[in-house]
């Protein structure tokens, strides 16, 4: 038994193209940061902002495979990296922001973390309160998703105080990457504005796609957060500031994986972005389909850039799942046939690499 699970592994390992001409070898590291009260936890149990750092480590570290799920026999890949490995010495480095999807981990985007770091960037990503999987999910953290911006600003004043990376990291260089919620997100960040009976009235009209009926655990979150706003005045009054701006202007360009959901922001908000923005996502998107998201995304934003990957879904920005991960956990580990999703990590983390070291000069 033993034997076939180490078979098993080896034989699941991804082949990280980004990892033959990595420029650093990869640390990664753990935080919880504690931002001031009073804050909006959105109904989690856990008041803690939980993110995972992954940043250029010193030449003698020893990177090892990280994995998620039983030891002998893993679900998921996320790359390899050396645990709490001294930094590399050098110059102050560009920070990027990492946003997970719906319900997702830190984790998630580790292949991109683990890229953007061997190529000399620090990348953090945060667990997203009430809406990961370490807990429950909540009405708050699914209807009050602007909030999610707030999270990444207080990312970046700890990341800017702490012990190890406070000196290492260049100001006048921070950027963001979201996946899914994610890339909603870190376009909330740049400057999108949400009026929260947009998605509705989306839904509710003609054009509606799989975005309304894609995830039912969004969909059931969505019902209950209908009934809140007329029983609960207290949130009623948070959700009515969705229409605020949340850009912080620290961050000087985004990358949306996959963007949903694009009908909340407003045209003229879209319109009023300034900052670079790349936006890639897959053609088959079964989550976010193209069409209202990152194709609708891409004509709003004024010199946005748009990269669809032919035949790939929604969770090709996932991580790399094991051929265990892909029995067991099953949709977010498939893709449709003919997508490499390993292939579309590196040619991801190429037009990332690219899009910042241009953008974060």
């Amino acid at each position: 038994m033993r034997f076939l699970a180490l078979l098993l592994i080896m034989l699941a390992a991804p082949d990280l193209a980004f990892a033959e001409d990595a420029v650093f070898k990869v640390g990664v590291t753990t935080r919880d940061f504690i931002p001031a009260e009073p804050y909006d936890w959105r109904g989690a149990g856990t008041h803690v902002l939980r993110a995972v750092i992954w940043y250029p480590a010193a030449a003698d570290a020893h990177e090892q495979p990280q994995w998620i799920g039983p030891r002998l026999v893993p679900f998921v890949s996320t790359g390899r990296a050396a645990p709490d490995a001294a930094p590399a010495a050098g110059p102050p480095r560009p920070l990027v922001l990492l946003s997970h999807g719906f319900g997702g981990l830190a984790t998630d985007l580790a292949w991109l973390g683990a890229g953007l770091a061997a190529h000399g960037f620090i990348a953090v990503a945060v667990n997203h309160p009430g809406n990961n999987r370490s807990e429950d999910r909540t009405v708050d953290g699914y209807a009050l998703k602007w909030l999610r911006a707030v999270d990444l600003s207080r990312v970046i004043d700890a990341m800017r105080t702490d012990r190890t990376f406070g000196d290492r990291i260049d100001p006048a260089r921070i950027g963001a990457v979201g996946h899914s919620y994610g890339g909603y997100t870190v376009i909330a960040i740049a400057g999108g504005i949400t009026d929260p009976e947009r998605t509705q009235a989306f839904c509710r009209s003609p054009a509606a796609d799989a975005l309304c009926t894609s995830q039912p655990g969004a969909t059931e979150l969505r019902q209950k957060s209908v009934i809140r706003l007329t029983t609960d005045p207290d949130f009623r009054q948070r959700y009515s500031l969705g229409g605020q701006s949340y850009r912080d202007e620290r961050v000087r360009a985004v990358f949306a994986m996959a963007p949903g959901p694009v009908p909340a922001f407003t045209p003229e908000s879209l319109g009023a972005i300034s900052i670079p923005v790349a936006i890639v996502a897959g053609s088959a998107d079964e989550i976010t389909p193209p069409a209202s998201g990152a194709e609708a995304l891409g004509k709003a934003i004024p010199d946005a850039t748009l990269k669809l990957f032919p035949r790939a879904g929604h969770f090709v920005f996932f991580d790399t799942c094991t051929l265990v991960g892909r029995l067991v956990i099953g949709t977010v580990c498939r893709d449709p046939d003919g997508t490499d999703r390993d292939a579309v990590h590196a040619e991801t983390i190429g037009l990332a690499l690219d899009f910042f070291t241009a953008s974060l000069r």
